[in-house]
């Protein structure tokens, strides 16, 4: 009796335009001709994915999930939380797919379904936020709030970051958060508007907002503060850092870590991989350094 190697496929319909409807057929052929032995689980809710994998990730041989970064958030999220070690593909469907840009998975369902199953795995750090986990960004302040409750076209963090800065026609108009910031053996006490922890190389479809030399397995974050402006000159020298990325504004604080922790005065909102993540007084966050075996393109030979 030939043992199949079992894989289980998490899918959200809705995501991205619901594109993969008319690529489902081809994903799981791609998965079966790759000798595999298919479940399909498309999810019916919030938080499903995640159940879902905690609960059943360790009868698998390979676990693959396709939806947005908020469906990827939630697989690894289970995965963290499910004692077994399963390598994870990934098939995008959202809108920004952040992420799969910084790993090298095609944009390509099809594509990417090969990836998952005929690829290689990497080990990818995954943050811990107090006891909470995420893939790539965990942020406060200015376009957190917003990035949420709006449509999925205002992931575009920055874009929209500039823009709002924008609009605030006056500084009041910003809210800021005093806080302290303790990493590295340093401690840093401001007031500050946005804030971002981040393991990818582009944040809301920016490439290089995070910084040169952003690897995803070194255990190390990148770490993106801003203050809050005290003047018209200082607002604009956010924005013109912000559009041209470029860092020469000592209105914006970023360094490299693998732990951080930040104190703040009152209860702040944070979003974990753009979802919302709770509000929180204190936040710890640490690097799981190649926490989680993603899967991505084998090296063209």
């Amino acid at each position: 009796m030939d043992m199949k190697k079992k894989l289980l496929f998490v899918f959200n319909p809705c995501s991205g335009k619901a594109q993969i409807k008319n690529q489902l057929l081809d994903i799981v052929d791609t998965m079966v001709k790759a000798d595999y032995e298919v479940t399909i689980y498309p999810t019916q809710c919030a938080g499903d994915a995640k159940e879902k994998v905690e609960a059943y990730a360790g009868n698998y041989d390979l676990v693959v999930c396709s939806g947005g970064d908020g469906t990827l958030d939630e697989v690894v999220t289970g995965m963290m939380q499910c004692k077994a070690k399963v390598p994870l593909g990934y098939i995008p469907a959202g809108s920004t797919n952040d992420f799969a840009s910084s790993l090298g998975i095609p944009k390509d369902m099809e594509k990417a379904a090969e990836a998952a199953v005929i690829g290689k795995p990497f080990p990818c750090d995954v943050g811990l936020f107090n006891g909470d986990y995420f893939v790539y960004v965990a942020a406060f302040g200015l376009f957190t709030e917003v990035s949420y409750k709006t449509s999925q076209e205002w992931k575009n963090v920055l874009g929209h970051a500039a823009y709002i800065l924008e609009g605030a026609k006056c500084l009041h108009d910003i809210p800021s958060f005093m806080m302290q910031v303790e990493y590295n053996n340093m401690r840093i006490q401001d007031e500050f508007i946005y804030g971002m922890i981040t393991n990818s190389t582009s944040v809301g479809g920016f490439k290089g907002m995070t910084g040169k030399d952003v690897l995803l397995d070194d255990g190390v974050f990148e770490v993106t503060l801003i203050k809050k402006p005290r003047n018209p000159m200082e607002l604009n020298e956010i924005i013109a850092s912000l559009i041209n990325l470029v860092d020469d504004t000592d209105m914006i604080y970023s360094f490299k870590t693998a732990e951080v922790k930040f104190t703040a005065s009152r209860e702040i909102p944070w979003t974990l991989d753009g979802e919302f993540g709770g509000d929180h007084e204190e936040v710890c966050v640490k690097n799981l350094k190649q926490a989680v075996d993603i899967m991505v393109k084998k090296p063209e030979e």
